[in-house]
This record gives structure tokens, C-alpha cells and sequence, in this order.
């Protein structure tokens, strides 16, 4: 099976990514970095707020909520 590209604000619930790229720009960008998400980190979503934005994801023994506006921006292959 080959694996797909899509961002991270569309995969499924309690499906683990991989993260091949964060296009976040400046600030965000370099809070994410700094949280340790880069490329070939494994990453999956756990928990969605009521309002269904942010969404909680985990990754390397931290659970981090990030916005939809962000997330869209982060590609991951799966």
C-alpha cells in the first residue's frame, strides 16, 4: 500500500501520521518546531473539542491542541 499526503486537520481519529512538512509561518511555526514537531515525527489526533476546532493531538509523549487554521498547514503521510 502506497501511502498518502494530506494535512493534518484531515486525518482520521486515532489514525498515526507522520509528519513530512510544517508550512506554518513565523511564529507558530517556530513554536511547533520547538514542541519537537518536525518531519518524521509521529503524530495522531485523540480528542476534538465540542466546537470541533482545536483538535488535541499527540506526539512524542505530549498531548497538544492545535487550531484547524494550523493543523491545515502541517502535511503528513500515512
Amino acid at each position: 500500500m502506497k501511502d498518502r499526503e494530506i494535512t493534518l486537520d484531515k486525518l482520521p481519529m486515532d489514525l498515526e501520521g507522520i509528519v513530512e512538512e510544517v508550512l506554518c509561518d513565523g511564529q507558530t511555526k517556530r513554536r511547533l518546531l520547538d514542541l519537537g514537531l518536525i518531519k518524521g515525527t509521529k503524530i495522531k489526533p485523540v480528542l476534538i473539542s465540542p466546537s470541533k476546532d482545536p483538535r488535541a493531538y499527540e506526539f512524542r509523549g505530549n498531548l497538544i491542541a492545535i487550531r484547524e487554521e494550523d493543523s491545515s498547514k502541517i502535511k503528513i503521510i500515512f
